[in-house]
């Protein structure tokens, strides 16, 4: 799935200020390929990849994502294009405390489909990601790290084409954040999926196939 940003542009108004979050960017992201942005706080890259993803309309410009420009959908057709083709990790898990990892992981799947074929995919999930002795904890039973490989999973459970994380290591120490990133990269391998990271770290980006670096919401340098 290619997901292509033309001249996009998204500002704020905090008070009598305006902020401007991008700036013009323009951007082409090869299916297949994975993808870090680079940059600072407040340089502009989870603005960036919340207006990638359908999440955050931008003030101007268009998102095609497999030539489909996204924001002329009506907001059902756009959230029904996230579920069915997109997955979300965050920096800081969005998982339900009271449910198990199991039930966690299912959620994406839940409007719809075989309660059974979808709880058998939600396990073959946890299993992928090194979790199905921990299928019956919640969430906080689960380390960081854990807590990260049950979002990972829950963002596969729709076979998404792209996959598209927040800082997804912020939270985690370096030895962790290899082990997360080594699964991320795994499941692009496998699966052909469409990755982009966000992140400040150079170390984990230069594991990616390419590098685009932002400051003030403007592309500074691609590698």
């Amino acid at each position: 799935m290619s997901i292509v940003l033309k001249d996009i542009h998204k500002k704020y108004r905090t008070g009598p200020k305006e902020v401007r979050a991008i700036d013009g960017l323009t951007l082409e992201i090869e299916k297949g390929r994975s993808v870090a942005i680079v940059g600072q706080s407040g340089a502009g890259k989870s603005t960036l990849l919340h207006v990638m993803g359908g999440l955050d309309r931008p003030s101007k410009g268009k998102v095609f994502i497999n030539g489909t420009d996204i924001y002329r959908q009506t907001d059902s057709e756009r959230a029904r294009l996230r579920n069915r083709s997109a997955g979300f990790v965050f920096q800081f898990y969005h998982l339900l405390g009271e449910f198990t990892a199991l039930e966690n992981v299912m959620m994406p799947a839940l409007i719809g489909g075989p309660r059974t074929e979808i709880r058998k995919r939600a396990a073959e999930l946890l299993k992928l990601v090194g979790l199905a002795a921990r299928s019956d904890h919640r969430p906080g039973e689960l380390s960081g790290g854990e807590s990260q490989r049950v979002a990972i999973a829950r963002a596969l459970m729709n076979e998404p084409e792209f996959l598209l994380c927040d800082e997804p290591t912020g939270n985690l120490d370096s030895k962790t954040s290899d082990s997360v990133y080594d699964l991320l990269l795994d499941i692009k391998s496998r699966t052909g999926t469409t990755l982009v990271v966000v992140t400040h770290d150079e170390d984990a980006a230069s594991r990616l196939d390419r590098k685009v670096h932002i400051r003030d919401g403007k592309i500074i340098d691609l590698t």
